[in-house]
């Protein structure tokens, strides 16, 4: 699992993902409230460890049932005009997906790969980024949401809670309460974990750099991934001065 100078992340992910966003265009806006609610649950797989990758791609599988049932509804409405009520248990299903993906699980040979939008869709048993005809789908900004909530876990769960800045009490709580429900990598001693993640987060971020996000909100999240480059980094540049970095 030593990090490589190679990169992790495929050539030309988000350079696709651009190409994408520039063909879609103008985002469709989502017309009024309706009282359509059909929402897939999503699992409980935020903190899934490597040790536990075939019991989370089995709750993932379950997941996936319903989000089929989902679609064979959704399908029969006007896409953009119900998709509201179930877009964030998606994107939740999604980021748990890409976790299984890094740590190792639904084919990658080792850890610290991400998977591409059609890897998920693939994954999910449905389209994506349609265009062709008003059908359930996964979208590109679902997909990045659930990157960035990638990125977010990552941290959560591979590094100290000291070196996890937050200027709202009710996060910090909720960031607690994740570190304590997961297994810390730099705490149970492996090192080379903080490594890959890092190298992981500073691509990913990169890759960011390359899309021209027209969405607000999903702007406004991808803006932060540096703060979180940033404490990978310190996490590092700590663990090198204490001389805990593997030397291979």
């Amino acid at each position: 699992m030593a990090v490589n100078g190679d990169g992790m992340i495929e050539s030309g992910i988000f350079e696709s993902l651009q190409r994408k966003i520039d063909d879609d265009g103008a985002v469709k806006d989502i017309a009024q409230r309706s009282p359509y609610s059909r929402e897939p649950t999503p699992p409980d797989l935020q903190t899934v460890l490597p040790s536990v990758v075939s019991s989370a791609q089995a709750s993932i599988d379950k997941e996936v049932q319903t989000i089929h049932k989902l679609s064979e509804t959704a399908s029969k409405e006007p896409y953009y005009k119900f998709n509201y009520a179930w877009t964030r248990q998606i994107q939740d299903a999604c980021s748990s997906i890409l976790l299984c993906g890094w740590l190792g699980g639904f084919g990658k040979s080792e850890a610290g790969q991400l998977l591409t939008i059609e890897d998920v869709g693939e994954v999910m048993g449905v389209p994506v980024n349609l265009k062709d005809r008003d059908a359930f789908h996964l979208t590109i900004e679902e997909y990045l949401q659930a990157l960035i909530s990638l990125l977010d876990e990552l941290v959560l769960t591979h590094f100290p809670l000291s070196h996890q800045s937050t200027e709202n009490p009710k996060q910090a709580d909720f960031s607690n309460l994740k570190a304590r429900l997961a297994r810390n990598s730099v705490t149970l001693g492996d090192y080379r974990r903080p490594q890959l993640v890092a190298q992981f987060i500073k691509e990913v971020h990169a890759g960011f750099q390359i899309l021209n996000l027209k969405n607000d909100t999903l702007r406004k999240r991808s803006d932060g991934i540096k703060y979180r480059v940033k404490e990978v980094e310190d996490v590092v540049y700590d663990l090198s001065l204490r001389g805990l970095l593997p030397k291979d």
